[in-house]
């Protein structure tokens, strides 16, 4: 498995929003190929606006092919306009896991 996470400096006023807009992918994520789970994080401080998303995925190769999902891309640039800045997306080995089984 392989996770994908990416960094996002959320614009202030905005943390429903970005939520809103996160939660809006999930259906369509779940539809992609090997994708298995998205975790999005903020930090303890409850006026944080920084977050960290983490989705899990089956192989590298179903990770990149969600990329070429029209809507992902749509619901992408949503998100983005809910940001300050964002880190380039980072691909990394999953080493250990537990999820449901689905």
């Amino acid at each position: 498995m392989v996770a994908r996470v990416t960094h996002y400096h959320i614009r202030p006023g905005k943390v429903e929003e970005f939520v809103a807009t996160v939660q809006s992918l999930i259906p369509v994520m779940d539809k992609l190929r090997g994708f298995r789970v998205l975790i999005v994080l903020r930090g303890e401080d409850p006026a944080s606006r920084d977050a960290m998303a983490i989705s899990v995925w089956d192989t590298a190769a179903d990770l990149k092919n969600s990329d070429n999902d029209a809507f992902y891309y749509h619901v992408l640039a949503r998100l983005m306009g809910c940001c300050e800045s964002f880190s380039p997306t980072q691909e990394q080995e999953v080493l250990v896991s537990k999820f449901p089984s689905q």
